[in-house]
């Protein structure tokens, strides 16, 4: 079974999350980025979602994750919990 893990910035705008990722693309290190900015739990690991399977995530982070590229910075994602920045960390 396909599988990945990634990690994740979760914001409330769009304007926040297209800041955040210019941050990242000069330099900052996304998961002291996800501890400072991200409102979700998972912010507390950098963002780090574990691993998890497709079909497991709202399906605009499936798109993503399973046909995009490992290493890269995707978003923002718009989902119902709000702006996300996504990398794709590992993907099997």
């Amino acid at each position: 079974m396909a599988w990945a893990t990634a990690r994740h910035i979760l914001v409330e705008s769009e304007a926040k999350c297209n800041e955040l990722k210019e941050e990242i693309e000069n330099g900052a290190d996304f998961g002291e980025i996800a501890k400072q900015y991200s409102t979700c739990p998972s912010s507390r690991n950098g963002g780090d979602l574990g691993q998890f399977g497709p079909g497991q995530m709202v399906p605009e982070f499936d798109k993503a994750v399973f046909n995009g590229d490992v290493g890269v910075v995707y978003g923002p994602i718009q989902t119902q919990f709000g702006y996300h920045l996504l990398e794709v960390t590992a993907r099997g």
